[in-house]
């Protein structure tokens, strides 16, 4: 019986040891990835867009970063899910707001609740788009009245700043590689080459 107890707590302490081991490396990227990425957006926004007017950096960048710069291998941080994620939800939130404008518990409420389940039918999960298409909602009166455009700008091209930067740091590395499956790199290159 004391061996059996033994063996248990050796094996735990294994356990808890190798899931609270640091990779200082996989931490160095991470930072970088996502002090670059933001920073990129916050640089263009300080130099395009009055302090006041946060209108090119959203919140939701940045649980967004903690997806494709700190879990990389995660399904909900590949391309189709970051970029398809927000678009969809942006799409949706401003459209809500539109519909419904005075009620905003609902607008807010109907605009998380049907982008969960567009991403869901699409393909696209990424929680992060959840607070992007709140914050077609409830952001600032110059986030609301960009409507379609907040689509554009800030949603799609800073997701795009995002991506491409966890492009280059991900990749930066032989061990790190992000986005999981490379197959979208081969159809791009065969169709346009």
């Amino acid at each position: 019986m004391r061996k059996i107890i033994k063996h248990h707590a050796k094996r735990a302490r294994y356990i808890i040891y190798k899931e609270t081991l640091i990779d200082t490396r996989e931490h160095i990227w991470t930072f970088i990835g996502s002090f670059l990425g933001i920073g990129i957006i916050g640089f263009l926004n300080s130099k395009y867009f009055t302090a006041y007017d946060n209108l090119f950096l959203i919140g939701s960048f940045g649980a967004s970063s903690v997806l494709i710069y700190g879990a990389i291998n995660s399904p909900l941080a590949q391309p189709r899910n970051l970029i398809g994620g927000h678009v969809v939800c942006a799409i949706i939130g401003v459209t809500i707001h539109k519909l419904i404008p005075g009620e905003l518990w609902l607008s807010c409420a109907l605009s998380v609740s049907l982008s969960i389940v567009a991403m869901q039918i699409t393909k696209t999960l990424h929680p992060p788009g959840g607070a992007t298409a709140l914050i077609a909602n409830i952001g600032s009166a110059k986030i609301r009245a960009l409507g379609y455009f907040y689509v554009l700008s800030p949603v799609l091209l800073g997701v795009l700043i995002l991506f491409i930067v966890a492009i280059i740091c991900n990749n930066a590395t032989s061990h790190r590689s992000y986005p999981k499956n490379k197959g979208w790199y081969k159809f791009w290159l065969r169709r346009y080459n």
